[in-house]
């Protein structure tokens, strides 16, 4: 294993970034900027043993400024939305940034943990290689209670598992939601290809129930006769554009889906039938945002020279469900004063002959 640093550009205010290439064994590499904890590219093989960078992504820092449908970042404090971005802890009333349309709290704020620029540790092994991503956001920021030091390990192995641990402890009672916003695209960044023909497995039982506003209504509906039924599998295509209320709502795919069992366990698995990649993820949080692209729409050219367009790309975001501060049935996204935040994910890439 070994890992390489170089430069990935300056930002407006002067800071460098850098960018960690960690490359395994066999040569497949997972590429991480500590601009925003941002994914830059995953290049692993297909079943002809033929490298592809499976991410989407841009050619340096500049591409991901203003920032665009969050591509490959980290996303803190609290993923997904807030509804009105108003919620009470211990009695006292919050209100975060409405920066969804004015409407509602999305991925953080005005200015999430997907802005920052992360202390970076690189750590060489053997059979794998970690890079450690430390910030502090202090209390207050975004409107948030409590200093929250938060530390996140990328950890790629020569078994082409790209392990995501998250780690945040607070001095003060606050909410704390961290994930992870890649897109991926199994056929290859610079396929030009869709996401549809993609097969996409979740084991979930039921799905969050939303409103036009992509808010969760509470219920937890069965996913039984519904086109939210991927437990075994279902060629992405198929019913994204189906005729209910729960897919119109969202322009195709984009909910949230309660994860069976618990624990460190299978979440969901994405094939693609040209390639042969496989995408295999795990996870102990308790649920996983299925988000089918359908509002991706790129302002600047990604890394094959392309604009993306709708579809392009798919996202996995382990996490608590949205706005679950507001939902007493939801498990609780409150990380309280002392106690330790500690997830993991792993996206574990193969190949189905």
């Amino acid at each position: 294993m070994s890992i390489v640093k170089t430069s990935f550009g300056k930002l407006p205010c002067g800071c460098e970034a850098d960018l960690y290439i960690l490359k395994n064994a066999s040569g497949a590499s997972v590429e991480i900027t500590n601009f925003g904890g941002i994914i830059h590219a995953i290049n692993v093989p297909d079943r002809d043993g033929k490298l592809g960078d499976v991410v989407l992504g841009y050619k340096d820092v500049n591409g991901y400024l203003p920032c665009n449908g969050y591509i490959g970042a980290l996303i803190g404090r609290v993923g997904n939305r807030i509804k009105a971005g108003q919620f009470t802890l211990n009695g006292v009333s919050y209100q975060v940034a409405k920066n969804e349309g004015g409407k509602n709290h999305l991925h953080g704020g005005d200015h999430g943990f997907n802005e920052k620029l992360w202390e970076a540790t690189p750590i060489e092994g053997i059979g794998q290689d970690m890079l450690i991503l430390k910030t502090t956001s202090p209390d207050g920021e975004e409107n948030y209670p409590g200093n929250l030091k938060v530390m996140v390990t990328y950890t790629f192995t020569d078994d082409n598992e790209l392990m995501i641990r998250y780690e945040a402890i607070s001095d003060k009672d606050t909410l704390c939601n961290l994930t992870n916003h890649c897109y991926f695209n199994l056929s290859g960044e610079d396929s030009g290809k869709t996401i549809e023909n993609e097969t996409m497995e979740i084991n979930a039982d039921t799905f969050t129930v939303v409103d036009a506003e992509s808010i969760p209504t509470g219920e937890m509906r069965d996913v039984t006769g519904t086109p939210f039924d991927l437990r075994s599998g279902k060629r992405i295509g198929d019913e994204i554009d189906a005729d209910y209320e729960q897919i119109r709502f969202g322009g195709g795919y984009d909910h949230n889906f309660n994860l069976n069992d618990d624990g460190l366990r299978f979440a969901a698995r994405v094939t693609d039938p040209d390639t042969g990649r496989v995408m295999n993820v795990f996870t102990d949080m308790p649920s996983v945002q299925f988000y089918a692209g359908n509002m991706l729409k790129g302002i600047h050219p990604g890394k094959s020279g392309r604009l993306y367009d709708k579809r392009e790309g798919l996202c996995l975001e382990t996490q608590f469900a949205p706005d679950s501060i507001n939902h007493e049935n939801f498990p609780d996204s409150v990380l309280y004063a002392g106690e330790k935040y500690d997830y993991t994910t792993i996206f574990s890439f193969d190949i189905d002959e």
